[in-house]
């Protein structure tokens, strides 16, 4: 069995070693854009200061004023992804994260398509859950899949749901049959 001298391996573990005479170097803080990939998750991430921040701010600013004047300072997420078939064209995520703007199914995430220099325009409102793009395509856009299993087309215009609505008769009778099984106490 070849084994190295113990002499050589403390000479090894010297010369490998970083200089202990200087201090440490932290790493160089980078801001990445975090760019979906077809078939691949949105990743939305706290980006302050940078322009995709700058825009969700600018095209949220409603509700942001609404928040502050409510004394809540809601968590501001972003993140891009190409949803077009068309090299260039990138989407905004947004969603913005406070105890009075999520509910019990999660914060909602809106998705804008940019159609001029400031000119943004949204194809998806307020939905809940993780969201993935697709390779599929419709339109010349990439489809988008939330929680994993509800798929979003494009129509043209927006996005548009693919699950389809319980028949409002099923769901009348359904409540119909829930209330004569639990009446209310007088």
């Amino acid at each position: 069995m070849n084994r190295l001298p113990r002499h050589m391996f403390a000479l090894l573990l010297v010369t490998a070693a970083p200089p202990l005479d200087r201090p440490a170097r932290a790493a160089p803080a980078h801001r990445t854009s975090h760019t979906a990939i077809p078939d691949g998750p949105v990743v939305l991430t706290q980006q302050p200061g940078t322009a995709l921040d700058q825009t969700a701010r600018k095209l949220n600013a409603a509700d942001l004023a609404a928040a502050a004047r409510r004394g809540d300072t809601p968590v501001v997420l972003v993140g891009s992804a190409p949803l077009s078939t068309r090299a260039g064209e990138t989407a905004l995520f947004v969603q913005l994260q406070s105890a009075a703007l999520c509910g019990s199914a999660g914060c909602a995430t809106s998705v804008y398509l940019q159609k001029g220099h400031d000119d943004w325009t949204k194809v998806l409102d307020s939905v809940s859950g993780p969201v993935s793009l697709s390779h599929r395509t419709h339109g010349g856009m990439h489809d988008l899949v939330i929680n994993g299993t509800d798929r979003w087309v494009w129509n043209g215009h927006a996005y548009r749901d693919t699950m389809p609505a319980p028949p409002m008769d099923d769901l009348r009778r359904s409540i119909e049959r829930y209330q004569a099984q639990h009446p209310k106490p007088h």
